[in-house]
């Protein structure tokens, strides 16, 4: 094999491409190649010339070597210029995830008692029977306790249980807080009841406590009015009726008017033209006394809504279920945007 032949091939050899060094790489370089071949012959060249041819075949390699060395990486650079972003481009939207529609509802409803003045309280999901019954006018006897259908807990020898609402809250505060008290306590309750399209095990609250002196239930009816307007639009009205709480008295059952029809009657509010939000009251003198606060100085009132009842009146979800089943089809209706 001729040296200055194969020298030639390597200087002439074009390479456009990474398949085209690569075939350069295996021609001239390999273990098979053409360079790799010359040292194999130098066995039979006289002995006298070998040191020379030897060094012949060294500078050969070499030259394939660096030309090899040199187009590797100019095709690199060639790759990477054209990987490179143009920033001047506009970009592509990014995937963005949602809020879950419950904190969305949750959320707008605390800004809304944030405005006139109302801080958020927070307590634990397991009570113990004085914070979620009987500071709260259910003794131990009294028939409302059957109204609550209660998931209880051991906790060593003391029974516990998870809390039926968050007034459990509203007693804490009271507990250890001096009027005027003006609060509202969100999170997750429990009740022992059958899952349904229109029941669950778990579901969400917001209740409301105001406690100061000279508070009475025209105080309540136009915080409750301002609520709804705030939620429901300017046109929005409530009306109260006769209801039954052990912690209130009186109480009230709270309807707003069908964001719908607007009271006109549908199909929704069952052509009554008025859906039922909340429920609330004057906070009963034995719960305040209860909490060490005294009800010949002060009265208040308390207000409790279920964020799912909210949620359901403002996205039209007829399904509770959907609220925890994590289904994403459902929860990307209420990305931004949509």
């Amino acid at each position: 094999m001729d040296l200055k032949e194969i020298l030639a091939s390597v200087q002439t050899f074009e390479i456009n491409s990474a398949s085209d060094l690569e075939s350069f790489r295996i021609q001239f370089l390999g273990a098979k190649g053409q360079i790799k071949d010359l040292y194999g012959e130098l066995k039979s060249v006289p002995n006298e010339e070998k040191r020379a041819v030897g060094q012949q075949i060294n500078e050969l390699r070499q030259i394939a070597e660096d030309k090899f060395e040199s187009f590797k990486i100019s095709l690199a650079q060639v790759q990477h210029q054209s990987e490179k972003i143009d920033v001047s481009r506009p970009g592509a939207d990014s995937m963005i995830g949602s809020h879950h529609p419950l904190s969305l509802v949750r959320k707008e409803i605390i800004e809304i008692f944030n405005r006139i003045g109302y801080v958020v309280s927070e307590g634990p999901e397991i009570e113990d029977d004085w914070h979620n019954f009987s500071a709260l006018n259910f003794p131990p006897e009294h028939p409302a306790r059957d109204m609550q259908d209660t998931f209880f807990v051991e906790k060593g020898e003391q029974e516990m249980a998870l809390r039926t609402h968050t007034s459990s809250v509203q007693v804490r505060v009271m507990e250890n807080s001096k009027p005027p008290i003006r609060t509202i306590s969100p999170g997750r309750v429990f009740r022992n009841e059958a899952i349904s399209a229109r029941a669950h095990c778990f579901f969400h609250q917001i209740e409301g406590l105001y406690i100061d002196k000279n508070v009475s239930f025209a105080d309540l009816k136009q915080t409750l009015l301002f609520f709804a307007k705030e939620l429901f639009g300017e046109k929005a009205t409530i009306r109260l009726r006769p209801s039954y709480f052990p912690f209130t008295e009186p109480s009230a059952e709270v309807d707003v008017s069908c964001t719908l029809c607007h009271g006109k009657g549908c199909n929704v509010c069952k052509y009554s033209g008025w859906l039922e939000i909340l429920g609330c009251g004057m906070v009963d003198p034995n719960v305040l006394d209860a909490c060490g606060i005294d009800s010949t100085v002060y009265s208040g009132f308390a207000f409790g809504m279920g964020v799912e009842r909210i949620a359901q009146l403002k996205y039209r979800v007829t399904d509770l279920r959907l609220y925890s089943e994590n289904d994403i089809r459902f929860l990307k209706q209420f990305t931004p945007g949509n």
